[in-house]
């Protein structure tokens, strides 16, 4: 492959970041890859050990031992630490929210950026994220800044958590979505914010499908595909 495309997606928490990605990878034959997931994996990882997500002194200690791969299989990417698929068990309110707060940390965001852009020299791919486009792929070949109301984020969140049978009101929801703006594009290190040559796409008003769609002829028209 003489040159490979990098599509970057950026956005906050419950913009339909992930979704939108993944239909627009398999729509153009793209890989997908879910970059929130890999932060997920850091996050259960020091979870399972007992040490705190701004935990400056330990976290960046537990990263040796923390051996990350990533599977591309037909139900989508699977995510492997020290051997254990652990894909299922990253998808919970708790590890989202520390996720969100160990991302923040220099040491973290370093260990995960060669392996993030190691992928993007070998393969067309979409990433999604909250700082794909400023910091892990400045140079991609489209950033795109997908956004929602905080409201419509979090009415889409919740109604994912009560699909999956996990207990929690609208209101907390709303609560930890606004936090985790709040945390997001606040922190030192690589805050969320949109890079100067993003396309923003607003979904706040649009279904999914309508969001897929308008993602994709971004894309196309961008690459001439």
């Amino acid at each position: 492959m003489d040159r490979c495309y990098s599509i970057a997606i950026d956005g906050p928490s419950g913009a339909g970041k992930s979704t939108v990605a993944k239909a627009a990878a398999r729509e153009l034959n793209f890989v997908y890859l879910d970059t929130g997931a890999i932060y997920r994996t850091v996050a259960w990882h020091i979870t399972m050990l007992g040490i705190g997500p701004k935990d400056t002194d330990h976290v960046p200690m537990l990263l040796d031992d923390c051996n990350i791969a990533i599977e591309f299989l037909e139900d989508g990417q699977h995510m492997i630490l020290n051997g254990k698929d652990i894909t299922g068990e990253i998808r919970t309110p708790e590890i989202a929210s520390c996720a969100s707060q160990v991302a923040a940390q220099p040491a973290v965001r370093e260990f995960l950026l060669d392996l993030q852009r190691d992928l993007a020299k070998t393969h067309n791919i979409i990433m999604d994220g909250r700082d794909i486009g400023t910091v892990v792929l400045p140079d991609a070949s489209l950033k795109i800044y997908l956004t929602a109301s905080p409201e419509a984020r979090a009415k889409r969140r919740y109604d994912e958590y009560v699909a999956k049978g996990q207990e929690t009101t609208f209101a907390e929801v709303l609560e930890d979505q606004k936090k985790r703006d709040y945390d997001d594009s606040h922190r030192k290190i690589a805050p969320l914010k949109k890079a100067a040559d993003a396309v923003e796409v607003d979904t706040t008003e649009m279904g999914l499908q309508e969001s897929v769609d308008t993602v994709i002829a971004l894309i196309r028209e961008k690459l001439a595909l």
